[in-house]
């Protein structure tokens, strides 16, 4: 949601502190917000309802929130977060060893993944399914939640135990004592 730089924030009732999907108990959530996994990351900005009311979320530390969790208000209603769909790829493998080819692979690119037992999810990229389809996998379109692994350097600072607080800049300031490109350059459409 895109909010007019005058808004007057002032206006909007805060979300002060999360819940994580267990800790609600019996009290039912005034309203929803759906949000891609890339809006779950937050810690001071204005997010829609599913009935369209507008929330300012300003916790103290950033969070990464997953379907279920909940945004206490300060008056204490709660809103429950719900994992938007996404335009996903389903990339299945001959074998376990041959899944975990393909997840170095996309991890070497730096790529979000869901990874499973079976599969392995990422957001579309036409470039990364044929490189992955060279590879011998099996790729498939698919629209559901995703909930990629989070990396090593970002945490949350609620009950799921990290917090997301590194600059792709910083993802690369690590030694590097083998040779490989980090090259970013094919286009997504």
């Amino acid at each position: 949601m895109k909010l007019d730089i005058r808004t007057d924030f002032t206006k909007f009732p805060r979300a002060v502190s999360v819940l994580s999907a267990g800790e609600a108990g019996a009290v039912a959530p005034y309203d929803r917000a759906v949000l891609a996994h890339d809006e779950r990351h937050l810690r001071r900005r204005a997010i829609e309802t599913a009935r369209s009311d507008r929330v300012l979320v300003d916790l103290p530390e950033p969070v990464a929130l997953n379907d279920g969790d909940r945004l206490v208000l300060e008056d204490g209603r709660h809103i429950e977060i719900v994992a938007a769909e996404e335009p996903l790829y389903d990339i299945r493998a001959e074998s376990a060893v041959h899944l975990a080819e393909l997840a170095w692979h996309i991890g070497n690119r730096h790529l979000a993944a869901a990874i499973e037992a079976e599969r392995i999810l990422i957001l579309r990229d036409h470039v990364i399914k044929t490189m992955l389809e060279g590879l011998g996998a099996t790729v498939s379109d698919v629209s559901e939640p995703f909930a990629p692994v989070r990396g090593a350097y970002s945490g949350h600072s609620h009950a799921h135990g990290e917090s997301h607080a590194h600059s792709h800049a910083e993802a690369h300031s690590h030694a590097h004592s083998e040779a490989h490109s980090h090259s970013h350059s094919h286009d997504h459409d």
